[in-house]
């Protein structure tokens, strides 16, 4: 590839899915990429996905000015995942 070329694996559109969070479900819409890092991060956390997106959650919404859930995730994973 030349230069400004990249590879299309990682340009996939969000996909949705459903998430419990404290007894309900929530729709979250992410890229593939995302997912797949959401679910390598709660293996090493030892959580359940859901569990670690509650706890995600919970984070976001102690913020002055709480972002989306989809963006606190990818947030978080940019942030957290080694």
């Amino acid at each position: 590839m030349s230069g400004g070329e990249t590879s299309g694996a990682a340009y996939h559109p969000p996909v949705k899915r459903s998430v419990a969070i404290d007894g309900h479900k929530t729709s979250i819409s992410l890229e593939p990429l995302f997912w797949d890092m959401l679910k390598e991060a709660a293996i090493r956390e030892d959580m359940a996905l859901s569990a670690l997106v509650a706890k995600i959650d919970a984070e976001r919404i102690r913020s002055v000015t709480p972002p989306g859930l989809a963006s606190a995730i990818r947030v978080w994973l940019v942030t957290n995942v080694p």
